[in-house]
């Protein structure tokens, strides 16, 4: 059985307090920070850039993964490295170079991942499994925080990590105590928590809490 991490997306975060947002996440036994990256086009958002990445980077010593759900992320990725992501994400949807964009990330001395839409077969990871540190499975639409968890995504996990026994599998979107079990038990190893940490009526060490307890 893999160790489960807790990564808080700081989509959810209040950006006027970041520093702070993003210390009591690690305070509370976080096991890295997401930054959501949304251009405005292959998903109808807009939020950060590079120079968040940096903020955030500056305020913690935990891990610092970009989630890049943009158009040609090959466009992007240098840039995210240089400002501190150790794991840039892209959209396995968005490019038509993504062998040469994963190689990319990893020149530029950062892990990388592919983040895969609900819609999206399974198949579209196989030949491109062996490259790769990790999976997001998104259980949701990307695009917006708050959305309800897609029933069937534990079996999509379930499908990922037949596929391969050696990838990480994050999954992202509605994680919640309620829903992290029936993820991990799939085979997720990492769960991204937005709303269930930041928005939680008991702060954010007892949002984190409340999800590790569940997945025990």
């Amino acid at each position: 059985m893999r160790a489960v991490e807790i990564v808080p997306s700081i989509l959810s975060a209040d950006v006027g307090r970041l520093a702070e947002q993003v210390q009591e996440a690690e305070s509370a036994g976080a096991d890295r920070i997401q930054v959501d990256v949304m251009d405005g086009h292959f998903v109808p958002n807009l939020t950060f850039g590079p120079q968040v990445v940096e903020a955030v980077r500056r305020a913690t010593k935990l891990p610092v993964e970009a989630h890049l759900m943009v158009e040609r992320p090959e466009l992007f990725v240098e840039a995210f490295a240089r400002s501190g992501a150790t794991l840039i994400e892209v959209q396995v949807e968005a490019t038509t170079s993504l062998y040469r964009t994963v190689q990319t990330i990893k020149e530029l001395g950062a892990r990388a991942g592919v983040a895969i839409n609900p819609a999206t077969p399974v198949d579209a990871l196989r030949e491109i499994l062996p490259y790769i540190d990790l999976v997001n499975v998104m259980t949701v639409e990307p695009g917006f925080g708050g959305q309800k968890f897609i029933p069937h995504s534990p079996e999509k996990v379930r499908r990922v990590r037949d596929l391969s026994n050696q990838v990480e599998i994050e999954v992202d979107g509605g994680i919640d105590a309620r829903t992290a079990p029936l993820v991990v038990k799939a085979g997720a190893s990492v769960l991204v928590a937005g709303n269930s940490v930041y928005g939680y009526k008991g702060g954010v060490a007892a949002g984190i809490k409340a999800i590790r307890d569940a997945v025990g």
